[in-house]
């Protein structure tokens, strides 16, 4: 017996869910949130801060969303009116869970994946998810203008970015780590010493470890090992989760991932419909690994899916490929976050 945990967004839906909502209401949200992305990537991926995980920026951008009027209310009617899946999901998914144990982690905000549960019927008990409550903290004046200065400063930044190459601060240009630096003094510093802090001081967004502890709790709530479980992700917060099942000896799967999902995980593919998930469950619980190997060699079906190579050539050939691929699938500003 496998169980099969599934990212959300990417291999389930198309959405950015807190991406959206940031857009929606936060003016020039999309460079916003794509701004406090680029830093959650640097500081889990590059400076390794610590404490700090990968999926973060969901906690980081709680203030200035209550700052323009997000409330719990208005975020699930947004998350119901914006739902969007990935073709055939939802035949596929329900389908899965009637054969196999499947849950869902995913860092998005809760009340998005309780608008998954009521489509699909699928039990909210067999998802992980951030819990987040954007009424608990009421904004003084002095807070939503102190907020509002913030936010000035972080738009007028030039967009953050670096090369491919980088590996530590160290690597990238002063006024690059300048403003990197000023930013975690804003949110480390600043912001957590306020009563708006309450957000990045309580809230526990599921990514990058809380993902692999999911799968752990999966495994031993079912009595089912990891070297029998199946990970399946595509992007920076599913790294742990992938190095967990490598380490154990299951499957790691990135579907349309990013560089960070390639970097980890085992398999990859490129679909643009779930029902690549039937032919690789199937494929794996009747012939195993090997039978996987074999898949990619052999399927004519409308998908590519092969092992990562492990050569840095063919290795970022296939990043470019599954980065290009991503931004078809998903749009150009939502492929493009970590």
């Amino acid at each position: 017996m496998s169980f099969i945990a599934f990212d959300c967004e990417g291999p389930l839906t198309l959405n950015d869910n807190a991406f959206e909502f940031a857009s929606f209401l936060i003016p020039k949200g999309d460079y916003f949130f794509t701004q406090i992305s680029r830093f959650d990537d640097y500081l889990a991926y590059i400076k390794k801060r610590p404490g700090y995980k990968a999926g973060d920026t969901l906690k980081l951008i709680l203030p200035f969303l209550r700052l323009f009027g997000a409330t719990n209310r208005l975020l699930k009617e947004f998350s119901e009116k914006t739902l969007l899946f990935l073709p055939m999901v939802e035949e596929v998914l329900p389908s899965l869970h009637k054969t196999l144990p499947t849950f869902i982690i995913s860092t998005s905000y809760k009340p998005y994946l309780e608008a998954l549960s009521k489509r699909l019927n699928f039990p909210m008990s067999n998802i992980f998810c951030t819990e987040v409550d954007l009424d608990k903290v009421k904004l003084s004046p002095e807070e939503k203008k102190l907020l509002e200065g913030l936010y000035k400063e972080i738009i007028d930044y030039p967009l953050i970015d670096w090369p491919k190459t980088v590996q530590n601060p160290q690597d990238l240009s002063p006024t690059l780590r300048n403003i990197l630096d000023r930013l975690e003094e804003i949110f480390f510093e600043i912001i957590w010493n306020m009563e708006c802090g309450l957000f990045l001081r309580e809230i526990n967004p599921i990514g990058g470890k809380e993902k692999a502890k999911a799968c752990k709790t999966i495994s031993e709530e079912l009595g089912i090992p990891l070297r029998e479980g199946i990970y399946c992700g595509d992007s920076i917060t599913d790294v742990e989760a992938f190095q967990l099942l490598n380490k154990a000896g299951g499957i790691s799967l990135s579907f349309n991932g990013n560089r960070y999902a390639l970097r980890a995980a085992e398999f990859y593919a490129l679909s643009s419909k779930a029902k690549f998930f039937k032919i690789f469950t199937s494929t794996y619980y009747k012939e195993g690994r090997e039978g996987l190997k074999r898949l990619s060699l052999t399927s004519e079906e409308d998908f590519e899916f092969g092992l990562i190579p492990k050569e840095e050539e063919n290795f970022w050939k296939l990043v470019e490929k599954s980065e290009t691929f991503r931004k078809k699938i998903r749009g150009e500003l939502i492929g493009a976050l970590g």
